[in-house]
This record gives structure tokens, C-alpha cells and sequence, in this order.
């Protein structure tokens, strides 16, 4: 069951075609008396289709269409008609995003159901393919086309082809894991094990068990010999998350497993086991920092530290918002057996604006399956952003005192071009470039209407 937008300006006409949809089909219908009337229920209804006049005062079908492709409406349907026979303007609507259209003297309420359905239909089979693409053909798993992303990507692939070990350093929830699992995909190792331990999680009177294994009766409790995580990712690749809480008894192990690539487990009595691991270190904090201060050693981290890589927080590229929620989207979805809901422009407005100091990727996937819990439609609209979201850090605030939703919206579209303007330090094609818009012409549009004018020294 989908949600229908008819747009006519004469009342009877439109909820004549109401009536009818309603009593043919199971879908919902809400109506509109003009292309203005029928923008602002779109940011308001989970529509999935839009039945459109395209002859109508105040604001006409045509019209409408090339607002909503502005704003980024691309993901409705959209059926077009005319009273007047006039198919150049039907022409010229299916090239700015429509659907298909109709002659409203020569379709009769059959046929035009049978348009819905099929808009309907190709509407499920899009869906249906995109979700394929972004779940198994993505060839990374590092989402994002910011420019420190792509420069990630490029050095994740230069690192996985040689066998050193590495250090990942980011913040908590950034994606230092994600990085570690890439490099053990594009690496010889892929076909091994990937295993992953966090040093944080874990009592120090448990470290040493959990990463070299132990024998039975090597202490109360030990009823079975056990391997450890290093026999248990041999051939393949060790993550230790939050290296730098490892306690310093154990950390003198660890340098010795990896000098002499053997590992002994607790009560073996001497004896020893060869491996063959990468070990990838993660930490949220500096371990430099942690040396200076007598928590982390020196030849530790000269062993470990071959290489390093730097995971931007998500606050640092605000631009991979979009492309990260559509991708939580798809697979929250699938992930709770309901089908691909489609976030609003206004949405991902407010996403994009948000300042993700805490989890960052983390806190944002959080949010998504949030907003898809509350979401009862196929659109995930801004009432479905968790209030905490809403107002904190700069974010678009609630609705209050005087200002209108749309001065809301207004201050944050103006806050994101320009956010986006000076990290590209307003380079106008480049920032189009990274906001998915059509064409620098697009953007300057945009920046007259939100009256942003580039600095006398840009």
C-alpha cells in the first residue's frame, strides 16, 4: 500500500479521483489544490506517487516538477495530465522527472489505475535494484566521496598489498574496525580469518588468557585447552581495538609474539606455537601521547607502527552524510524484513547539519534505525528524527517562538551550502560536485536564493 498526492485545482475533480483510487485500489490518497499546496504537503506526508495537473493557478504542474527536482524529490513517482491537450507540456514534464502521462478526456478510471499500479511496480523494482547494489555490489566498504575518504581508499589499498603491521588511529565510532576489515579484504589474506579483539573490554586478569590461549588446569576455571586469538586468526589478520589500554605486562608479551612470531600459551610450560599474523592496532587515542606518558611502550609501538593510517571523524566530512544514510537505510531495512524506505530531502538537511561529536558513523547507524522504528510510511520525514538530534550542537532546533518550519529549513539549507562552500574553499564546481548537484549553475541558483555571496578574498 503506497501513499498518493493528486494536485488539480478544481476541488470536485480532484476528489472525484480520490474517490475512485480509494474504492479501486487499497492505496491512501491526499489531495492538493496547486503546486504550492502540494510542495508543502511533501515535506509534511509519506508520499509515493504524485497524480499532477499541469495546467493549475498560483502554481502549475510544470512548475512544481522543476522545484521538486531542485529540491531533490527524484525518488517519487510522478503521473502528469492535461485537459487541453497539451502534449508538448507533457513532453517536457517527463523530461524534468515524470513518470508518464495521460489525457484526462480520454482515459477512462480502469486504465488509469492500471497506470498507478505500474508506476507503482517499476517504482518496487528500482528499489529493489538499488538496495542490491548498495548491499552486495559495493566494491569498498569505506562509504563516502569526500576528499579525505577517497585519499583513505587510496592508501588502504596501498597498504593491504604488503604484509606489515599497522596502526589505525580515530575516534570512538569513526569506522577503525570498517578500515581494518578493508585492508584484510584487499590484502593475500582475505581468505583467512579476520578476528578482533577490544583490549578495553576486557578485565587485565583476562587479556593474556583471551590473546594466547591457555591449557587445562593452567588456572582455576581452565577445564579445556583453549586457543588463543593469535592461533585463532593465523594465516589471516588480528585487530587489538584500543591497543592502548592494554595492560604493560602484557604488552612486553605481545612484543615478544610478535619478534618471534610464536605464541605460548598460559601453562604450556614453555612450549610454543608458530603463527603467522597481521596485527592491525586501533586506538581512539594518541600513542605517542600514551608513551610520553608511561602507558604505552616504545618498542611496542615501533613494532606495530609500520604503517598508519588516520580515520576522519564523521564531523570532518559532512558531505558523506547522504551516501552513509542511504546505505544504513538499505540495510536496516533489510536487516528487519520490511521494505527500502526512502529518506526526505528535509532529513537528510537536518542529518547533514548535526555536529556527530559523540559515535560519530556509529551514533549516526543508531540514529537511522531510530528514525526507520518511527517511520510507519515508506519516507523517513524530519518529525522522525529523534528530538536529541533535532536540537543539540547547531542542528536545525525545533519549531519555536516565531520561527516557522520553513525559516528552520531556510537556516539550515544556508548553514550546509556554506559549511560545504568553505571546506572546498568555494570552489563552486567542486562543491557541487560533492553535494550530488546536477550542475554549477544549480548551486548558484541556490546561493541567491539563500543570499550567500562568496568573501571578497575568495
Amino acid at each position: 500500500m503506497g501513499t498518493i498526492l493528486v494536485v488539480d485545482d478544481i476541488k470536485v475533480v480532484r476528489e472525484q479521483y480520490a474517490y475512485d483510487i480509494k474504492r479501486k485500489t487499497d492505496h491512501e490518497v491526499i489531495t492538493a489544490a496547486n503546486g504550492k499546496e502540494g510542495l508543502e504537503l511533501l515535506t509534511e506526508e509519506a508520499v509515493d506517487l504524485i497524480i499532477l495537473d499541469l495546467e493549475m493557478p498560483v502554481m502549475d504542474g510544470l512548475e512544481m516538477l522543476e522545484l521538486m527536482a531542485e529540491k531533490k524529490f527524484n525518488d517519487l513517482s510522478i503521473i502528469v495530465y492535461t485537459a487541453q491537450g497539451n502534449f508538448q507540456k507533457c513532453v517536457r514534464a517527463v523530461k524534468l522527472g515524470a513518470y508518464s502521462f495521460f489525457d484526462k478526456n480520454e482515459v477512462n478510471l480502469d486504465h488509469l489505475i492500471q497506470i498507478i499500479e505500474n508506476a507503482f511496480e517499476q517504482q518496487r523494482l528500482l528499489e529493489e535494484n538499488q538496495n542490491l547494489r548498495r548491499i552486495s555490489g559495493r566494491d569498498s566498504s569505506l562509504i563516502g566521496e569526500s576528499q579525505v575518504m577517497q585519499e583513505l581508499r587510496r592508501e588502504v589499498e596501498k597498504i593491504a598489498r604488503v604484509p606489515s603491521n599497522l596502526v589505525i588511529l580515530g575516534e570512538s565510532g569513526s569506522g577503525k574496525e570498517v578500515v581494518a576489515r578493508e585492508v584484510h579484504r584487499l590484502s593475500d589474506r582475505s581468505d583467512k580469518p579476520f578476528i578482533a579483539i577490544n583490549c578495553a573490554a576486557l578485565p587485565e586478569h583476562l587479556v593474556e588468557s583471551e590473546l594466547f590461549g591457555f591449557e587445562k588446569g593452567a588456572f582455576s576455571g581452565a577445564i579445556r585447552t583453549t586457543k588463543g586469538k593469535f592461533e585463532a586468526a593465523n594465516g589471516g589478520t588480528l585487530i587489538l581495538d584500543e591497543i592502548s589500554e592494554m595492560p604493560l605486562s602484557v604488552q612486553a608479551k605481545l612484543l615478544r609474539v610478535l619478534q618471534e612470531n610464536e605464541v605460548a600459551r598460559l601453562g604450556a610450560g614453555g612450549r610454543t606455537v608458530d603463527i603467522n599474523v597481521r596485527v592491525i592496532a586501533a586506538s581512539n587515542r594518541s600513542l605517542k601521547k600514551a608513551m610520553q606518558n608511561g602507558e604505552f611502550r616504545e618498542d611496542l609501538y615501533y613494532r606495530i607502527g609500520t604503517h598508519l593510517l588516520k580515520v576522519p571523524p564523521l564531523r570532518e566530512r559532512l558531505e558523506d552524510v547522504k551516501p552513509l544514510t542511504e546505505y544504513f537505510v538499505a540495510r536496516t531495512c533489510e536487516k528487519f524484513g520490511v521494505s527500502t524506505k526512502r529518506i526526505h530531502p528535509d532529513t537528510l538537511a537536518i542529518l547533514t547539519s548535526y555536529s556527530w561529536e559523540k559515535n560519530n558513523v556509529r551514533e549516526l547507524e543508531n540514529i537511522v534505525e531510530r528514525m526507520i522504528i518511527q517511520a510507519e510510511g515508506k519516507r523517513i520525514l524530519p518529525k522522525h528524527v529523534p528530538p536529541d538530534i533535532r536540537t543539540d550542537n547547531g542542528a536545525v532546533p525545533m519549531p519555536a517562538e516565531n520561527k516557522s518550519y520553513q525559516d528552520l529549513k531556510y537556516e539550515a539549507e544556508r548553514r550546509i551550502l556554506i559549511q560545504a562552500l568553505e571546506q572546498h574553499d568555494w570552489h563552486i564546481t567542486n562543491t557541487a560536485k560533492s553535494l550530488d548537484i546536477s550542475n554549477h549553475s544549480n548551486l548558484l541558483k541556490m546561493m541567491r536564493r539563500l543570499d550567500i555571496q562568496r568573501p571578497e578574498n575568495r
